[in-house]
């Protein structure tokens, strides 16, 4: 068994656990995350604790173990926290926009292009360079951040493009002849 799904996961004040069958549901102040895990583990709730249990001893239950572990303690941190990605535009006539659910995009094409968010996610424009993606589902969060910067990645030698805010963009040297 995982060492991640030996340790109970704590339940945070304020989140209400519910299980039934093989699917687990987390409501908290932000909102309501379920899951359904694998049939071979047996999720348990004592006291204020999550437990993470085996039905079967086999290679594959211990694996899926520290997966399931790490996601119901990220959704017990959707609940409650909610997650955030910011991406930076970078480059000469860059901009985003939001409405609603809807995002503008100038990025260099002939053409504007617009992103629709999905349902759960918050997409916001703090500056015109600047685009923050909020949401209690990890996934989703991360999911639209490289959606959004899959329609223009930063190039090596100018570093234009779609980054994140804290990544490190290496440039190369410009060719010589």
């Amino acid at each position: 068994m995982s060492r991640l799904a030996k340790v109970p996961i704590d339940v945070v004040k304020g989140v209400e656990v519910t299980t039934s069958g093989s699917n687990i549901s987390l409501k908290g102040p932000k909102g309501i995350l379920s899951m359904d895990y694998h049939p071979e583990l047996n999720v348990t709730v004592v006291e204020d604790q999550i437990k993470i249990e085996l039905k079967s001893n086999s290679k594959f239950a211990k694996s899926i173990s520290g997966t399931t572990s790490a996601l119901i303690k990220n959704m017990m941190l959707g609940v409650t926290e909610g997650f955030e990605k910011k991406l930076q535009l970078v480059g000469v006539g860059y901009r985003a926009s939001a409405q609603g659910q809807k995002v503008n995009l100038s990025l260099g094409f002939s053409h504007p292009v617009v992103y629709e968010a999905p349902d759960g996610v918050i997409v916001e424009t703090p500056s015109q360079t600047e685009i923050t993606v909020k949401g209690i589902d990890r996934q989703k969060v991360g999911q639209v951040a490289a959606e959004i910067r899959r329609y223009r990645p930063p190039e090596p030698y100018k570093g234009k493009g779609v980054r994140y805010a804290d990544e490190q963009i290496i440039l190369k040297e410009v060719k010589k002849q």
